[in-house]
């Protein structure tokens, strides 16, 4: 991922401070029924050959990736689905590779044709059959990511409206969105999660060094979905990861319901290692059991036992 991405001179001399809660989270949180808190942790893509001989055996090809990913995390943030609509043929061979995994779930993203061509306006057929396609997943389907494009301002809102107004409500949608005015203007900020916020509708939380203000720490329901963005495991990626988990830990005891963290790298080879740097601490701070991914060699056993 290139979105967000500074020189790596400039981490140290980054702010990754995570903002305080805004009122439509406090107020959110407090009127949720709370319960167990479900914690999901994955990545973007199972294609990554730089985990061969890390976390997939060494001469695995490449079409047994994701029989190998789905051993080690519960969940991946789909985005092979936003380059083409995938029918339910071959979502249903997905879904037959991952059946290893009971507790795994796919989070598709939507197809760019909807979101980024055509930008949520006469999709109604496209939608239709990226939704016959998704469901294929069965119980394996997780959340929906929606991401509109960088170009994609506030003037769109009566679009986005429109179109989510119309989606099914028996699958969570998460949004996001990109452009700064929806940050900076406080009405459209506020138009924006009121809005999903009605419609019980999520906000994917971008965390990325060069684009704070998509930090935003907006929940307009008791779910988190956080897209972490970290530099090849720089110090700073572990105070960001401690705390982000110190802040889930947070709105865990405010109520928060379910957290999807998707790790993404701009070297993706690192994402193995810093996935297994969250789980260990979600598993000490929130007494958790979540599975490590599994390495061919553990040299960072020493920096984990301390932390388990």
């Amino acid at each position: 991922m290139e979105f967000g991405r500074i020189d790596h001179q400039e981490l140290a001399l980054t702010d990754f401070s995570l903002p305080p809660d805004p009122p439509l989270t406090i107020s959110t949180l407090a009127a949720s029924n709370g319960g167990n808190l479900q914690v999901h942790v994955g990545c973007a893509k199972w294609g990554r050959k730089e985990w061969l001989g890390k976390i997939y055996p060494p001469k695995t090809k490449e079409a047994n990736f994701l029989d190998e990913y789905v051993k080690h995390f519960d969940c991946i943030e789909l985005n092979a689905t936003f380059y083409q609509v995938y029918g339910p043929e071959t979502i249903s061979k997905w879904r037959e590779k991952a059946a290893t995994n009971p507790n795994f779930k796919f989070c598709p993203k939507f197809s760019q044709s909807i979101t980024h061509l055509r930008r949520l306006k006469n999709v109604e057929e496209i939608t239709t059959q990226y939704y016959n396609g998704i469901m294929a997943f069965g119980d394996q389907l997780g959340p929906l990511f929606l991401q509109v494009g960088d170009n994609y301002t506030p003037k769109s809102f009566p679009d986005m409206k429109a179109y989510l107004q119309h989606l099914p409500t028996d699958v969570p949608v998460f949004v996001e969105v990109r452009h700064k005015d929806w940050f900076s203007v406080k009405e459209n900020r506020d138009n924006l999660f009121n809005m999903l916020h009605e419609l019980n509708i999520g906000a994917v939380i971008t965390d990325a060094a060069g684009r704070r203000d998509c930090v935003h720490m907006e929940l307009p329901t008791p779910h988190a979905f956080i897209r972490f963005v970290g530099n090849s495991l720089d110090k700073t990626d572990y105070k960001r990861v401690d705390d982000w988990v110190a802040r889930i830990k947070d709105w865990k005891e405010q109520g928060l319901q379910s957290v999807w963290f998707f790790m993404h790298q701009h070297d993706e080879r690192y994402s193995p290692e810093l996935c297994d740097y969250v789980i260990v601490k979600l598993n000490k701070e929130l007494g958790l059991n979540l599975r490590r991914p599994g390495f061919d060699s553990r040299e960072d056993d020493d920096l984990f036992s301390q932390l388990a």
